[in-house]
């Protein structure tokens, strides 16, 4: 049995925190669909659609609560998954060849097979192929909370290596999203401002070369970088992404060098003088800021952002934009396309899981890559299905995809719903049905052991 105070690894407490969020997406999606079709419905349109900002005549930076969100949060959202997949290719689970093949491979599978099942439907079913063909995007991330919030659900039904798995596919997954963002999703560039933010970047990266990094320079540099791709027409969350590689992973001091100076700093402060009074005395107030300076040289900049940010971005940033793009009017005048409503459910649904699923399985049987002992077949195909959950991700890139088509967003959304809603149903059977095969073929030998 294990401990109740079992210290959990990085790995495990990003789960933890990554599954609750689900919980939270869930809760903010229900929220959003039943309040947008409410009696209500007129106050929920008119809060995403409230202009916030500054103009004048030289600068206008004035927008709807709603691109607030997908423009700005979602910046931030981005700024943690650059943080996530620097510290995985560098220290994680994808810092070596080996590792990295598993989740490489399904991630691939996972994002041609649903944009080639996406173009084939939309070419031979869509009224207006070309006006849709643009959303081929959209299926194919994993939305991580939620495919993990059900792994969660599972417990001990499912090893800890498979949850490692599904976590470094869907970052692979999320890095091909962002190549794909910026490559088909943005619009007129105009390439003097764009200039402008990468030389800024290009700043931070010589300072972080140097091993300098400052949280204040970093937040100065990182507004301007933001509006300045905002202005300059390519999507300002990919400056997030930009941003998070210019974070340092490695610290100042090693452990052996903060240890040595943390007993001379106690040992200052045990012979310095107490005063009377309920405050520090000069001398301790001089060794608890030098005692804070080291923690900051002790402290990975990378792990230390990322940490800070994990919790805003997993219970409030992301069911903020689960809330305020997840409201589709049901009964809308403007009705629904059905066949993008079908096609990106189909690619979701199938789509994903066959793709993550045929070259997992056939990658390994070419011996291109080896699956880890304890991760069945069964629990490949069953995980596949998890990762045709495609909330958070494809949702934001339906609103990319489609920005002058109000009717192909909201078919776009219902479609995400219908196709995460049964991929994770049919995953989490597949796994639960799995999970009580494998723990009453090992009750046996938990008896013996016992005896």
């Amino acid at each position: 049995m294990e401990p109740k105070n079992n210290i959990l690894s990085p790995i495990q407490k990003f789960i933890k925190i990554e599954s609750f969020s689900g919980i939270l997406l869930l809760f903010a999606a229900i929220l959003a669909l039943a309040w947008a079709n409410s009696p209500y419905s007129a106050g929920y349109t008119a809060l995403w659609e409230y202009h916030l900002g500054y103009k004048s005549e030289r600068f206008e930076l004035y927008k709807p609560l709603i691109l607030w969100i997908n423009d700005g949060f979602m910046a931030v959202f981005f700024f943690l998954i650059g943080l996530e997949i620097k510290r995985e290719f560098l220290i994680g689970e994808l810092n070596t060849p080996k590792k990295l093949a598993f989740p490489l491979v399904g991630a691939i599978g996972g994002m041609v097979i649903p944009v080639v099942f996406f173009v084939i439907i939309n070419q031979f079913m869509s009224t207006h192929p070309d006006d849709t063909l643009h959303g081929w995007g959209i299926p194919m991330a994993t939305d991580i909370a939620f495919s993990l919030a059900i792994l969660k659900v599972l417990g001990d039904k499912v090893p800890i290596s498979l949850k490692i798995f599904l976590t470094a596919f869907a970052i692979v997954d999320d890095l091909g999203a962002v190549i794909v963002i910026a490559l088909f999703y943005t619009g007129t560039i105009k390439m003097l401002l764009l200039g402008a933010a990468l030389v800024l970047i290009a700043i931070l990266y010589l300072l972080s070369y140097r091993g300098y990094f400052s949280k204040f320079v970093m937040t100065i540099f990182g507004i301007a970088i933001w509006i300045l791709f905002l202005k300059s027409g390519v999507h300002p969350t990919l400056a997030g992404i930009l941003l998070a590689f210019s974070v340092p992973i490695r610290q100042k001091v090693d452990t052996s060098q903060f240890l040595s100076r943390l007993e001379e700093i106690t040992t200052k402060i045990k012979g310095s003088s107490e005063l009377k009074e309920p405050i520090l005395s000069a001398e301790q107030i001089q060794e608890i800021d030098e005692l804070q300076h080291w923690t900051n040289k002790y402290q990975s900049p990378l792990q230390h952002l990322e940490h800070h940010l994990h919790d805003w971005v997993a219970y409030f940033i992301i069911p903020i934009f689960a809330l305020a793009n997840s409201g589709v009017i049901l009964s809308s005048s403007e009705g629904l396309d059905f066949v993008l409503v079908l096609n990106i459910a189909v690619c979701l649904l199938l789509g994903k899981s066959i793709g993550v699923s045929i070259f997992v399985l056939l990658a390994e049987k070419l011996k291109i890559i080896s699956i880890p002992p304890d991760i069945t077949k069964t629990q490949v195909i069953g995980v596949s299905f998890l990762a045709g959950i495609g909330f958070t991700m494809a949702i934001f890139i339906a609103s990319l995809a489609f920005t002058e088509h109000h009717i192909y967003v909201d078919s776009a959304k219902i479609g995400i719903l219908i196709g995460s809603t049964i991929s994770g149903i049919i995953g989490y059977v597949i796994l639960n049905k799995q999970g009580k095969k494998m723990l009453t073929q090992s009750e046996p030998e938990k008896v013996q052991i016992t005896d």
